[in-house]
């Protein structure tokens, strides 16, 4: 399936239904009066988050979204049947936006969570709702209120526990493939992943928590260069950031200041977020380079830095339980302060 993350749609609530003027006319009723029904409500757009889907991607093919009008109200005094709501189902994690791509209509970030966007117009009244006692045949009835209509962008957000962030090549994929089951593309050359990837992490049976790889960012990522920063709003709601860097590379502290850079200029909040720094592909570096540069980045960073090797699981099992602990501590605290 094609990983779709932006869409642009149309919504268009139903029209009420139009009101009727009639008159009772029986056999034996001499004076029946007016007896016109109500037009019934227009359907309503609602979009609901589902947990099975992870992806835009039917919005590529159906853009239109359009709720039926109301019927329109009958002698008798019946009123006219309300139209049933259009709910448009979308990943968790995705954001509502305007169509000027700002102004944030909704967030549906838990299963279940629904939105009424767009209202159906009410309704218009028959000629028995103006009846009094000084106006006993009216012959007035409204049209019914019109829908609401708009175009908005759908944004998602992938819901993960950890992001991981570094330079292409740091070694994201191979870090994702050897401690979860997923799949990525995995090659000796660079933006080998052009979408983010998703990996579950299980440590025990009461303990697991949910990886996103995104494409690797690189110097001037903000300013649109290479893939750009648009994947990196699949790390924002992570409670912790895996800063993994290219060991074998040399240039460690460069590394990270370049990623650290480039997550502060697309200003989601990341640079604020917790930050775990493993050095990777030590089975490449002898153990005096690993030393020289683990010490060079720790100086650097203010920060204690791990030693791994994705593709050995050196140290790996020790960085899972780091990424654990801050994990269960962060949901803790959520557990303590809901939003």
């Amino acid at each position: 399936m094609k990983f779709l993350d932006q869409a642009k749609i149309y919504v268009r609530s139903g029209d009420g239904g139009d009101g009727v003027t009639a008159f009772r006319r029986e056999k034996y009723i001499e004076f029946g009066g007016p007896d016109g029904g109500n037009g019934g409500r227009g359907g309503d757009i609602i979009f609901e988050a589902v947990p099975n889907l992870n992806t835009l991607i039917d919005f590529r093919y159906t853009q239109h979204f359009r709720a039926r009008k109301g019927g329109n109200g009958a002698g008798s005094d019946r009123t006219g049947a309300a139209a049933s709501p259009v709910i448009i189902k979308v990943p968790i994690g995705t954001q509502i936006m305007d169509d000027d791509r700002v102004t944030l209509l909704a967030d549906l970030d838990e299963a279940g969570k629904r939105i009424t966007l767009c209202r159906g117009g009410d309704g218009g009244y028959g000629n028995a709702h103006f009846k009094s006692s000084t106006n006993r045949a009216p012959r007035r009835s409204d049209k019914g209120w019109p829908g609401e209509e708009r175009w908005v962008w759908l944004r998602l957000k992938l819901i993960a526990d950890v992001g991981l962030v570094g330079l292409p090549n740091a070694g994201k994929s191979t870090f994702l493939s050897v401690v979860s089951a997923a799949k990525p593309k995995i090659a000796d050359y660079p933006f080998t992943t052009l979408h983010p990837q998703l990996g579950v992490v299980r440590l025990s049976m009461t303990e697991e928590f949910v990886v996103a790889d995104i494409p690797g960012l690189i110097e001037g990522a903000h300013e649109g260069t290479g893939l750009g920063d648009r994947f990196l709003g699949h790390v924002e709601r992570c409670a912790v950031l895996l800063h993994l860097i290219d060991g074998a590379a040399g240039s460690v502290v460069d590394a990270w200041r370049t990623i650290r850079h480039e997550l502060a200029a697309y200003d989601g909040g990341l640079a604020e977020k917790p930050e775990i720094i493993a050095l990777n592909k030590m089975d490449a570096m002898t153990p005096r380079e690993a030393s020289s540069r683990r010490a060079a980045l720790e100086k650097a960073s203010g920060a204690p830095v791990v030693l791994i090797s994705a593709a050995t699981h050196q140290g790996v099992p020790e960085l899972l339980r780091m990424l654990q602990n801050q994990v269960t501590e962060n949901r803790k605290n959520a557990d303590k302060n809901p939003a």
